[in-house]
């Protein structure tokens, strides 16, 4: 497995690839790799011929100082993981490899990039499509995988990608879950046991709503899963929704939308966590 810490090195290894028309499958994470990340990873290694994971602590999507900060930084046991894994390259750029000079890009987000984190979370987005245009032109792959437990990140990606004319193909990949049912993310690193513990509320939550869907109005059922997380000590709900899965906009009626998912965010303590799940 080679590390690479500059974008001339991948895209180097890109286009030796390339002229031996072999396929480069790409896995970008902000590392704390847990079992989700992994199961990207596998899924690239047996579509492609060889695999990139880079990781990198993005700063421009974090408008919360203290957000960036406590995010959990594991390198060595991730380069560890990523091997057993039979991962072909990791790029491990710094901030300065990634941002050289200020940028100030504002990006058309088709507008999904409004509700729910959007709220939140303002100027996110924007820089998310930042970092991910960037590590697309380094690794110039042909395939990136993201997992679906962000989703409308996901959505986002889908969009710039169509939007700015990037030829890779973005491959969705369902959340993988604990066996109690929390999502798998890296900030699960930062829960104590008690943190946990509630956090099962969020997809306790999403699971009831899915068995309610067609059974009573969405506005009951938005009530009822607010409710279910409110009454969860140390669990402040920030937002739930019930949305169409295209566009991302909050649905009134069950007959509103074909696809519909559910969608959560909620702080246990001061570690914030998002789940959704597909109701229909």
């Amino acid at each position: 497995m080679e590390v690479y810490k500059t974008k001339a090195e991948l895209a180097l290894f890109s286009t030796n690839a390339k002229k031996k028309k072999e396929t480069v499958g790409f896995v970008p994470t902000m590392g704390a790799l847990h079992d989700g990340h992994m199961s990207l990873i596998r899924k690239s290694v047996s579509e492609n011929n060889y695999t990139v994971c880079s990781i990198f602590v993005n700063p421009t999507q974090f408008n919360n100082k203290k957000d960036f900060e406590r995010y959990p930084i594991t390198i060595d046991e991730d380069l560890k993981k990523l091997e057993t894994e039979k991962c072909d390259v990791v790029f491990l750029p710094s901030v300065n490899e990634m941002y050289p000079d200020p940028d100030n890009t504002q990006y058309d987000l088709g507008g999904i990039d409004k509700p729910m984190e959007g709220v939140f979370r303002p100027g996110h987005f924007n820089g998310m499509a930042m970092i991910v245009l960037k590590l697309f032109a380094a690794a110039n792959a042909d395939v990136a995988y993201f997992g679906e437990k962000d989703f409308q990140q996901l959505a986002i990606i889908k969009y710039i990608t169509k939007r700015y004319n990037v030829p890779i193909k973005i491959v969705g990949c369902s959340t993988l879950r604990d066996e109690d049912g929390l999502a798998m993310s890296s900030r699960n690193l930062l829960l104590n046991a008690d943190q946990r513990k509630n956090a099962l509320a969020i997809s306790q939550t999403l699971f009831g709503t899915k068995q309610k869907v067609n059974k009573d109005s969405v506005e009951n059922v938005k009530a009822w899963a607010k409710n279910f997380i409110s009454q969860t000590s140390n669990l402040k709900l920030e937002y739930f929704e019930i949305v169409n899965s295209e566009t991302l906009e909050s649905i009134l009626d069950w007959s509103d939308a074909e696809n519909i998912n559910a969608c959560v965010a909620a702080y246990a303590g001061e570690v914030r966590l998002i789940d959704n799940v597909k109701l229909k």
